[in-house]
């Protein structure tokens, strides 16, 4: 059972009446305090919404004498005494800072009261049918049963957006979902009933290649995925190379590696022990979705597809493509999916393509020939190197070296505008980044865990500072701490529940899943790793804020660049825990965009039962964002961080709703 904070004034409102319309909650938006307040909502009469300004005015008289006072109070304390009484008049100054916080929160239950009104309700919780909900993929009304199509059916769809038909509810787990292992362990093995799996799948025999099934868990053993086992696969990959093994790949320069179809997570899995982060990416699946398990495993992974789109990464961001046994025809669309690859690739990056249609037996096919040549041929004119070739797996190795397409007799075009960090734009037939500053050698860049820690000319590259860099580090480095502080007694420990276990005694909810939705320059991973906190970071660079998700992948992280005004590429109950460090602050600058309740019902959508949400902004607008919160029965704390700080700290724990 989810563990409760302190409530604070504003309190969790009632359940809905009868009557009750969520197209009002929907409309609420509190970006505007001044405006949109506490409460509020429609259908009240004139003489009401008389009575609740003419509270609310004197709440403002009320609350602006009372800082006149205090501050000529603290500045009387302070005049003509020494450090120590000058510390104790501090001290009394913010004691009393908060008991005016307190008569203001209460003056305006008084006025919630005089206006006869009810706090904003909580939103309702989705019919069952909502349990696995993906918006821009998934529309349940024109949901098609897996099991009507037998096994081995995998249905995708195109991401499509649309701001219309949005639901207002809060979507639930299923009845008999369990607190996710947690990590080490849960790299394991997981939960079976905390994914969606149907039984056409398992009595196929599809799935059971890589992974195993017992009763109420799923297995992943170590060489599920990999005929000779994962361990050897990624040495081979490292000797096809040139290295004597995979614990080399930094040396080489790789240190992200984007994984096309990843099956369960395994190969990132393993990477992970060799410090190489290894993003995951696959088409949504209605059932036995590979993203889904990769994420519940606590691997990195997101919906995304090789379709009629660019994937939304920066041009030259991953120093190795993989794909085995993807089902991507690299053949097909004259080669327009090998260019994204390329695009993806960083200069001497490396495309690992593992498919039985590399064989000798395959090769005997004259269809299978032409499909062969088809990928080898353009595989060259986009300047590519093929090192080596065994069994089934192939690598190539992309060039550095600019001059090379000059000297082409055919092939794509270089690109004469090729925007750094596309948002799900139409698919791109030219060679991208060959502009760029950043256009440099994986083996030139400095490896990791250096690579974290950009120097100045790396910086320069970004139009960043050094010195604002440093200070942004030194922030972060103190930040987190703070909140390890601040917050360890209720979240955080080191307990590797497994399956079978009792539940051990608060608190044991260990983080592995971390999304940062408005990153900057990721300074709050950089933070955590140095920590020595075993996360991973979904660095999310909001799509209306500077962007700076090239310089998160130059520093060896793994991000993407986002809409949260449309749902996240994910599917729910992905992330232990969801940071936003200045997001209220930049939402409020964006007019006619969608309501805070909008973002916040979907960031209630991806965040796990029990789960955590740490926002740090202004606090006129985390006072506001708490009268959201409670809408969606999360327990709220508000915690100040300093004295001399505008900036407050709004602690939110998602709660485990168990259907009755």
């Amino acid at each position: 059972m989810s563990r409760a904070l302190y409530r604070g004034a504003s309190g969790i409102g009632g359940k809905p009446a009868a009557g009750y319309d969520a197209a009002d909650e929907a409309r609420y938006d509190p970006k505007e305090p001044s405006e949109n307040g506490i409460g509020g909502a429609g259908g009240r009469g004139r003489k009401r919404h008389l009575a609740v300004a003419a509270v609310k005015i004197g709440v403002l008289v009320l609350a602006a004498a009372a800082l006149v006072g205090s501050v000529a109070w603290a500045g009387s304390l302070y005049a003509g005494r020494g450090a120590a009484a000058a510390a104790a008049a501090a001290a009394a100054s913010r004691g009393y800072r908060r008991l005016q916080e307190q008569l203001v929160t209460d003056l305006l239950d008084i006025g919630e009261l005089a206006g006869g009104g009810v706090r904003a309700r909580e939103a309702e919780v989705c019919v069952p049918e909502y349990e696995n909900y993906v918006p821009c993929y998934y529309n349940v009304s024109d949901a098609v049963d897996v099991a009507d199509l037998g096994g081995g059916v995998v249905i995708s769809y195109e991401r499509q957006c649309s701001r219309e038909g949005k639901i207002a509810c809060l979507v639930a787990p299923p009845r008999s979902y369990r607190i996710p292992v947690r990590w080490p362990s849960g790299k394991g093995f997981i939960w079976k009933d905390n994914v969606r799996i149907s039984g056409q799948e398992f009595s196929s025999g599809s799935l059971f290649k890589r992974m195993m099934v017992e009763e109420d868990q799923i297995s992943f053993p170590s060489d599920a995925h990999m005929a000779d086992g994962v361990e050897d696969y990624a040495h081979q990959i490292a000797e096809m190379i040139g290295l004597r093994n995979e614990f080399n790949f930094n040396e080489a320069g790789v240190r992200t590696v984007l994984d096309i179809e990843c099956g369960f997570g395994t190969l990132g899995a393993h990477l992970f022990q060799r410090d190489l982060l290894t993003m995951c990416i696959a088409n949504y699946e209605a059932s036995g979705s590979q993203v889904q398990i990769t994420l519940e495993r606590g691997i990195p992974a997101m919906i995304g597809s090789f379709a009629s789109k660019q994937l939304p990464y920066p041009y030259l961001s991953f120093d190795m493509v993989h794909c085995a046994k993807c089902n991507i025809e690299w053949d097909k669309n004259d080669g327009g999916f090998l260019v994204e690859v390329d695009r993806l690739l960083r200069p001497s990056g490396y495309f690992v393509w593992t498919s039985s249609l590399n064989t000798h037996r395959a090769l005997r096919d004259k269809e299978n020939q032409k499909k062969w040549r088809t990928i080898r041929d353009f595989a060259d004119s986009l300047c590519w190197e093929m090192l080596s070739q065994q069994d089934e797996t192939i690598v190539w190795k992309k060039t550095n070296k600019l001059d090379c397409y000059s000297s082409r007799k055919s092939g794509p075009v270089l690109c004469t505008h090729d925007p750094e960090s596309p948002y799900y734009q139409p698919l791109n037939p030219c060679i991208a980044g060959t502009r760029s500053q950043r256009w440099i050698s994986i083996e030139h860049r400095t490896t990791w865990p250096s690579q974290s820690r950009l120097n100045s000319t790396e910086l320069d590259i970004h139009g960043v500072h050094s010195e604002d860099f440093a200070e942004n580090t030194a922030n972060w480095d103190s930040m987190v701490r703070n909140y390890w502080s601040l917050l360890s007694p209720l979240i955080f420990s080191d307990h590797p529940k497994r399956p079978g276990d009792e539940d051990p005694q608060p608190p044991f909810n260990m983080l592995r899943n971390v999304l940062d939705m408005n990153a900057h320059f990721g300074g709050f991973n950089a933070a955590l790793l140095k920590a020595g906190k075993s996360v991973w970071v979904m660095n999310v660079v909001p799509t209306n804020a500077p962007n700076y998700l090239p310089l998160i992948f130059d520093r060896g992280f793994i991000g993407v660049q986002h809409d949260w005004c449309e749902a996240f590429p994910t599917y729910p109950r992905t992330y232990d825990m969801v940071h936003a460090d200045g997001f209220l602050s930049l939402e409020k600058h964006q007019k006619h965009r969608c309501s805070t309740l909008d973002i916040f019902l979907e960031v209630d959508r991806i965040l796990r039962p029990e789960g955590w949400v740490i926002i740090r902004d202004t606090a006129p607008l985390i006072e506001a964002a708490r009268s959201v919160v409670t809408q969606l029965r999360w327990d709220a704390r508000i915690l100040d961080l300093d004295i001399a700080s505008d900036e407050k700290l709004l602690v939110c724990q998602k709660p485990f709703i168990r259907k009755q």
